[in-house]
């Protein structure tokens, strides 16, 4: 038979981005996760992922916005 086709952003769930406390501004943007389901862990799809951010953004100055800088996801709090 013909399987079921569903949305797959149905199953996802967003996740906060907080910036290490270096930065002026915390919150610095949303993610998408597939849900935990059975032995897939949310928090461990997150884990290792690498957000490439402006430094203008983070440190709310225009004089770097040339500048890009790479953070990777080490933590999950919540959500």
């Amino acid at each position: 038979g013909k399987k079921k086709q569903g949305d797959p952003f149905m199953k996802k769930e967003w996740y906060d981005i907080k910036a290490p406390t270096m930065f002026s501004i915390r919150q610095c943007g949303k993610t998408l996760v597939t849900r935990t389901s059975g032995t897939k862990i949310a928090s461990e799809a997150l884990k290792g992922r690498v957000l490439e951010l402006n430094l203008a953004d983070l440190n709310n100055d225009e004089d770097q916005s040339y500048k890009k800088i790479k953070l990777c996801i080490e933590e999950i709090q919540g959500r």
